[in-house]
């Protein structure tokens, strides 16, 4: 690697374990030992005593620093890992990125946005860390960032994107609020978002497709889905039927992006952790059907191809979800 790559990521030292490690729990890896206490020392290194996580030693806490070491920390597991998040700490920071329009910033003074409010709100739901009052606004801040084409900008008034499309809706089902938004719209454009030759999804209307929106767009869909089906007002799909072509983007990704050390945004480009991650996520979701699961058999062509199943609104697999979630809910409240 060189030595410039390796500067430009000296603030992302959470989101490093948590690509590799999601990564490898998305293919059924266990984490060794050794890469778990490395994993641990690193983060602990991380943590701002004053609340949150930095993206490294000596820097400053910010949101996507503390939900990709959250993260990280639930992928390793154990109780060691999970301990070492300071849930009051976490707490008062996020109280502190509160604005009072129901925004969040990312750090002190620092640009607020769509990631920053789900940054908040999935910590806070994996924490159990209370959503009201902390949240009371955030709804419809989140609903307003919806642009005139159905997918979601980083700030009211900017242009859809795949990115700020699945935090806000994320956010936005965490927060038990989906509704407030066009769910009609929001579908449109993120089913025009498969592209019809590549198979894969772009992230903008008349963008390239790049296989890290194989979650950031394919995750959105079953959190909509999710939506429409519980909305007595809503026609909503046949239960057997997929709001997006599956198989096509399978073989994109298979196909197309794969690499010998990993895979990479789209052919002639190199692997690296981060789109290997996500692409890894899109194939979680596109081998499993999160309402029906009676309707699951058509990819399940060998257990080689099976992926761990994820929870859609985390990012992590359900059982990396359950333990974490499971750890902080009976004895660690925050009142």
């Amino acid at each position: 690697m060189k030595l410039e790559t390796r500067e430009s990521l000296d603030s992302s030292h959470p989101w490093l374990c948590f690509w590799i490690l999601n990564g490898l729990r998305i293919l059924g890896e266990k984490i060794p030992d050794s890469v778990a206490k490395k994993t641990i020392s690193i983060l602990r290194a991380c943590q701002d005593p004053s609340g949150g996580f930095t993206g490294g030693p000596g820097q400053v806490s910010h949101l996507a620093a503390t939900y990709a070491a959250c993260m990280a920390l639930s992928c390793v597991g154990t109780e060691e890992a999970l301990s070492l998040i300071d849930k009051k700490g976490v707490r008062t920071f996020l109280y502190q990125m509160r604005r009072s329009s129901g925004a969040f910033t990312m750090n002190l003074d620092g640009e607020e946005d769509t990631r920053a409010v789900y940054c908040a709100v999935s910590v806070a739901v994996l924490l159990n860390i209370p959503l009201r009052p902390l949240f009371d606004l955030s709804p419809f801040w989140l609903a307003d960032c919806q642009t005139y084409e159905g997918g979601f900008g980083a700030v009211p008034g900017c242009e859809a994107h795949g990115g700020y499309t699945y935090c806000a809706l994320a956010a936005l089902y965490l927060l038990e609020k989906p509704m407030l938004c066009d769910l009609r719209s929001l579908v449109r454009w993120l089913s025009a978002r498969q592209t019809r030759y590549e198979g894969g999804f772009q992230g903008r209307t008349n963008k390239l497709v790049d296989s890290c929106y194989s979650f950031w767009q394919g995750a959105a869909f079953p959190l909509v889905q999710q939506a429409l089906s519980t909305d007595p007002d809503s026609v909503h799909v046949p239960m057997n039927s997929w709001l997006f072509d599956k198989v096509l983007l399978r073989q994109y990704v298979l196909l197309c992006c794969q690499n010998a050390d990993g895979i990479c945004d789209k052919p002639g480009k190199g692997s690296d952790y981060y789109h290997t991650c996500y692409a890894l996520g899109g194939l979680s979701i596109a081998h499993h059907e999160f309402l029906f699961d009676e309707y699951n058999d058509e990819l399940a062509d060998d257990d080689l191809n099976i992926l761990e199943k994820l929870h859609p609104a985390f990012n992590l697999t359900l059982d990396a979800f359950d333990t974490a979630r499971s750890f902080f809910l009976p004895s660690s409240d925050v009142s």
